[in-house]
């Protein structure tokens, strides 16, 4: 009974994982920049991928800053695939996603939500050298005295393959190799600063000490040279990171709990000036990062005032920006654009169109779906799907695919079959059915304000104006 149980709390962990773009690995792209037609969950949008390919290697070097991109397209056309397959792509550059609703929704000014945005995608690698000691043990005496009470004594002799070395013990570093369970024949290495103590593997030459070894007993080299070595370690940290650390007595606390509040200005001035003297003495470097802001026609004058601003900053990452909109109004304002966008901040900015899916397109998005979600789909079944994604929408059809597999296990069925599919589809229904549903029933609905034989546009339309 408790295997049964512990199966299939895993399978709902796994279930809960899958995400609506957890198949993106990457753009998938070969060494040209060139992009293959299905590779690392990403189907079509041949021209849109190539050119996220370009912007991502120059992200990567690291050369550029305060460049604005847009990927604009229909509702269903990969937008966000293609932001996901970016930050799949850009490896240890900070990534930042925010919704553009998210600016209004915030117990702060939207300038301030914005700056700690832009501030949270700005990495500094700061670099420090530190002493360790690395060798092979090859003994542990611990001395213990005869009554139990009193501080334990001890020493460590450590060796490499030129020098040997035996060390004298106090309490708290006898108690850090207890707690790393090390013995005779392990190779570990010190931090003369921390006192750390990191377990490495254990050591060729005593592979033969026991009989038998756990499957997870890693076994590495005797280190060479001198015990005492130097490293260079490097910490990278995002910039609002330092800015909540140095802006409350407790800051550090403040990360996890996501509690952070406005920061004052000078707070920031005063962190820009000590990071960029650590830039010139070499302590660190400056790590543009990547803020993707999703539905952007959703901010209003004052916030592509304040990006038009941050963008010439020399801090500033690379701003990548999502809409589904064609020409509409600036939120705030009565002048319409293009994807509700201001044109002098269009101008500043990289424009990636992505184009409706083609059927066999579709048809291979939903089969990696499947492969996702782990569902076994017949190809008739498959056929219909792709059949209802091309009359209705991807996403849609995207969402039968896990009704179907729970209508085709109460059936006890190995595989979702066609059936299946007609009978979710009956039970859940897509955008146009819905509506036509509303025509038919509105003056069953309560607070109809809808005219019979008015076009529902233009009362929408007259609604806004009188409010």
């Amino acid at each position: 009974m408790e295997s049964i149980i512990t199966s299939q709390a895993a399978d709902i962990a796994k279930l809960e994982r899958t995400g609506a773009h957890s198949h993106i690995r990457g753009l998938g792209l070969d060494d040209k920049l060139e992009s293959r037609a299905n590779s690392q969950g990403m189907v079509g949008q041949l021209k849109a991928r190539k050119a996220a390919g370009v912007i991502v290697k120059v992200i990567k070097q690291g050369k550029i800053s305060g460049r604005a991109i847009l990927i604009a397209g229909a509702p269903g056309t990969g937008k966000t695939a293609i932001a996901m397959a970016m930050s799949q792509e850009i490896g240890d550059v900070p990534f930042t996603s925010i919704a553009a609703s998210e600016v209004f929704s915030l117990e702060m000014s939207k300038t301030e939500c914005l700056t700690q945005a832009f501030r949270r995608s700005i990495g500094v690698r700061i670099k420090e050298e530190t002493e360790i000691i690395e060798g092979e043990v090859v003994e542990i005496q611990i001395d213990r005295s005869l009554t139990g009470v009193g501080p334990q004594t001890g020493k460590l002799t450590l060796k490499t393959t030129d020098m040997e070395t035996i060390y004298d013990l106090g309490q708290k570093m006898i108690g850090s190799l207890t707690k790393e369970k090390v013995m005779a024949g392990d190779v570990i290495q010190i931090d003369k600063a921390t006192g750390r103590i990191t377990r490495l593997g254990r050591s060729f030459t005593r592979a033969r000490d026991f009989d038998a070894t756990g499957p997870d007993v890693k076994f590495v080299q005797c280190p060479e040279g001198e015990l005492q070595t130097r490293k260079e370690v490097v910490h990278t940290v995002s910039l609002h990171e330092i800015d909540v650390i140095n802006s409350r007595q407790q800051g550090f606390l403040a990360l996890f709990s996501g509690d952070t509040g406005e920061i004052k200005p000078e707070v920031r001035d005063q962190i820009n000036q000590k990071i960029a003297g650590w830039c010139e003495e070499g302590k660190a470097e400056i790590v543009p990062g990547v803020l993707f802001i999703d539905e952007i026609h959703m901010l209003d004058m004052e916030c592509f005032s304040f990006l038009n601003r941050a963008l010439e900053d020399t801090m500033a990452p690379v701003v990548i920006m999502a809409s589904n909109r064609g020409m509409t109004r600036i939120r705030g304002t009565n002048y319409q654009s293009p994807h509700g966008v201001p044109i002098d901040f269009l101008d500043r900015l990289l424009i990636i169109s992505t184009q409706p899916y083609s059927e066999d397109e579709i048809k291979q998005i939903l089969k990696i779906r499947c492969d996702e979600e782990e569902v076994d789909m017949t190809e008739e079944a498959m056929g219909v799907l792709t059949k209802v994604a091309v009359e209705t929408s991807l996403r849609y059809a995207i969402h039968l695919i896990s009704t179907g597999h729970l209508v085709a296990q109460k059936r006890q069925a190995a595989k979702v079959d066609v059936i299946d599919i007609k009978r979710v589809y009956s039970l859940f229904l897509d955008e146009s059915r819905s509506v036509q549903y509303m025509k038919e029933y509105q003056d069953e609905f309560l607070y109809n304000e809808i005219v019979a034989g008015q076009d529902d546009r233009m009362a929408v339309d007259q609604s806004t104006t009188s409010t």
